[in-house]
């Protein structure tokens, strides 16, 4: 799952708010899609993709097998489902902002720790970050009785990170490159440089359409990109986000496939 964990994560570096406050509260698109992943080799893969109220469903095929993972964030909660085992994993989600495209982001003038327990922010006050206007927060989160602190800057249009300064000395900088399109969508490029010490910096592509809120392809380095295709605007069923009747609830123990258990469980439902 890892591998299809971190495209997700990179499809979101752009969020959905707005420089309007009243407009950072619009329902973001609900939508269906396919989501195409290359390898640095040329070898491709497909997943079809349900994005909801703050709710993800995405079909894959691993190994011969099924394997469906549904994330509510509302409820902070990943179901990893076996269809034909009738068998699924749960999992809490952790803090943070959602991992999926379409997912709604706060206003950039709203705090950008809330709702994420464990953490504090404080405006240090207004900056221009590769040529945009931010806004500079730091952050504190306490954990295991230590102390971490980074630095963000908050576009205060897209309301993203356009610096983050981690703890551990990374550097994430989002520069704007400009206007393109990507399958006839007029879109914006970004450019997401990470900087570690040590080594040299490493660059992911972004196309971010504002019409829809999404950012449909990435580029990271190695060779290997995602990109949503075939994307169809419309509400999505509410069973598509739920587990089906009958299924077994497992734990992560041998026997499914990547490792993936098969042992059963009690849910305690």
């Amino acid at each position: 799952m890892n591998r299809v964990r971190f495209a997700f994560c990179g499809l979101v570096a752009l969020g959905v708010a707005a420089t309007d406050p009243s407009l950072a509260q619009t329902v973001p698109p609900q939508f269906s899609a396919e989501l195409v992943q290359q390898g640095p080799n040329g070898e491709t893969s497909t997943s079809k993709m349900y994005v909801g109220d703050e709710r993800t469903r995405i079909e894959m095929s691993r190994q011969g097998q099924d394997v469906i993972r549904i994330t509510d964030q509302k409820r902070h909660v990943e179901w990893i489902l076996f269809p034909q085992q009738h068998k699924y994993m749960e999992h809490q989600l952790p803090p943070g902002p959602p991992e999926h495209p379409g997912a709604t982001r706060p206003s950039p003038a709203a705090d950008p720790c809330a709702g994420m327990p464990g953490m504090t922010c404080h405006k240090l006050g207004d900056e221009t970050i590769n040529g945009r206007a931010a806004a500079k927060w730091e952050m504190e989160m306490t954990r295991e009785g230590k102390t971490m602190k980074s630095t963000q800057w908050i576009d205060k249009e897209r309301g993203v990170p356009l610096r983050q300064k981690l703890p551990n000395g990374q550097t994430v900088d989002l520069t704007y490159i400009g206007p393109d399109t990507l399958d006839g969508r007029k879109v914006e490029k970004w450019d997401m440089v990470t900087t570690v010490p040590n080594r040299p910096p490493m660059h992911a592509f972004q196309w971010y359409n504002p019409t829809l809120n999404l950012v449909i392809r990435q580029e990271f380095p190695g060779g290997f990109s995602t990109e949503l295709k075939n994307i169809e605007v419309g509400r999505q069923p509410d069973h598509l986000f739920s587990i089906p009747a009958g299924y077994e609830r497992i734990s992560a123990l041998g026997g499914m496939p990547g490792g993936l258990g098969s042992e059963p469980e009690s849910s305690g439902e």
